[in-house]
């Protein structure tokens, strides 16, 4: 299987797998009550000020967006933190170890590994690739079907309720106006579109793992779709929609989305982390935060250490397979 050669980190550059992730996502992916009053308040404050420009012959104001009819235009949105509070894999991974597909050593182990990722805060590619395999081996010789169901009870168990409804009625502006939406996550793509489905959006972008005759071989294609691969996912679907990138949106919290955010012509920080604040301001980007005070403040500091390391050491766990036409 050609496939096979591309699952070989060590002989490619990162570049190039993280090309092929969003090649492979981009293939994938194509087969809200305070912060809705502060949207429209904000909509309604934008035409105010239109109207009042009009009639004293000032500049005009930027026109609305979305733009009503553009079909040329698309809004991507990252998942954790952005559209849902909280790491969704986490969720997931809470409901396969209720379901016992791990036992209390692995989640110590992908507790540890994670933690290391979390307070370095550097991606070493070996200590990385070691995570992935472990978490990969959780799901390997399972039944995609099976874990597509599973993911379905598991969003009603853990995730409906952790949806920000400013985020939502971002998205649905978009939905409103004609245009497709989709998430572009790390999560699992099947994960990802169980979420967006359940939202009303197009489709989700997300990481990729093989299957042969519907059954995890325990091997991604390329890596987790996590910062340039986002990138490159959005720019692979752009082409294959026909999309104008000047004309879409983009949606994160965190820095490391940069790369997809500067793709677009109308990039929007979410809930954003400090760096990502940062930028966003010297770049004069949009920025929304549907935190608390507290929460904001405290922004890239884990909540509970535990709950943080399960989140990204499953991640891989239940990367999906690969959809082929």
């Amino acid at each position: 299987m050609a496939v096979l050669g591309w699952l070989t980190p060590r002989r490619r550059s990162a570049t190039a797998r993280s090309v092929l992730a969003g090649e492979a996502a981009a293939e994938a992916a194509r087969k809200s009550e305070q912060e809705l009053a502060e949207l429209a308040e904000a909509e309604a404050e934008a035409r105010r000020k239109a109207e009042a420009d009009s009639a004293s012959g000032s500049a005009p104001a930027e026109p609305e967006f979305p733009v009503a009819g553009d079909h040329l235009a698309a809004a991507f949105f990252d998942l954790d933190n952005t559209v849902m509070q909280g790491a969704a894999i986490f969720h997931f991974g809470r409901g396969l170890y209720k379901r016992k597909f791990f036992q209390r050593r692995d989640l110590a182990r992908f507790a540890w590994q994670q933690a290391w990722f979390r307070l370095a805060g550097v991606e070493d590619p070996e200590h990385m690739q070691d995570a992935r395999e472990s978490a990969l081996s959780i799901v390997k010789g399972h039944r995609v079907s099976e874990l597509m169901s599973i993911g379905e009870e598991i969003y009603d168990e853990y995730m409906a309720d952790r949806i920000w409804p400013g985020t939502r009625a971002l998205a649905q502006a978009h939905l409103d106006a004609g245009q497709k939406v989709w998430l572009v996550t790390a999560a699992p793509v099947e994960t990802a579109t169980i979420i967006a489905r359940r939202l009303g959006l197009t489709g989700a972008l997300g990481t990729v793992a093989e299957s042969v005759n519907g059954v995890y071989t325990g091997r991604l294609v390329g890596e987790p779709l996590h910062g340039p691969a986002k990138a490159e996912a959005v720019r692979a679907l752009a082409a294959a929609e026909g999309l104008d990138l000047t004309r879409c949106a983009a949606y994160s919290d965190s820095h490391n989305d940069i790369p997809m955010l500067s793709l677009v012509g109308h990039p929007y920080a979410i809930n954003p982390d400090a760096k990502l604040r940062k930028h966003a301001r010297a770049r004069e980007w949009r920025l929304r935060d549907y935190r608390t005070g507290r929460k904001a403040a405290k922004v890239g500091i884990p909540a509970a250490a535990g709950v943080g390391a399960l989140a990204g050491g499953t991640a891989a766990a239940v990367a999906l397979h690969r959809r082929r036409r």
